[in-house]
């Protein structure tokens, strides 16, 4: 047998200001060995991720296989997110003269690509 749970908190109306991207540049500190240094991001909006995830995935080779190039979304979104850095602007050409130590370090800034199905941020699925 089946019970229907009780809603224990009170239900909130919906507020869509609540979820909209701010462009609020964020300041973050990198460490690289012994160096650190501050770099300012602003934030990926789901649509913008959506199209930079959507740019890397490649299809093709047959049978319907299909490849994700992480390099190139890595490096797209470092062009996106970086507003400001020591090095000046974020290019193709920056990114692809500096060591693995300082990729690494910009790599943590780097959104996640996919998320577990698990948190994906509902919490509640609901059918119309």
């Amino acid at each position: 047998m089946t019970t229907a749970k009780a809603k224990t908190s009170k239900e909130v109306p919906f507020d869509v200001s609540k979820y909209m991207v701010d462009n609020v540049v964020e300041t973050k500190v990198l460490k690289v060995d012994n160096s650190t240094f501050e770099v300012k991001i602003k934030p990926l909006s789901w649509s913008k991720k959506n199209q930079l995830v959507a740019k890397s995935m490649k299809f093709g080779g047959g049978e319907g296989n299909m490849t994700f190039d992480a390099d190139e979304y890595v490096k797209e979104s470092l062009k996106a997110i970086l507003v400001q850095a020591p090095w000046g602007k974020t290019t193709d050409t920056f990114l692809i003269s500096i060591n693995e130590k300082l990729g690494k370090a910009l790599e943590t800034l780097v959104p996640k690509a996919f998320e577990d199905a698990d948190n994906a941020g509902s919490e509640e699925l609901k059918k119309g």
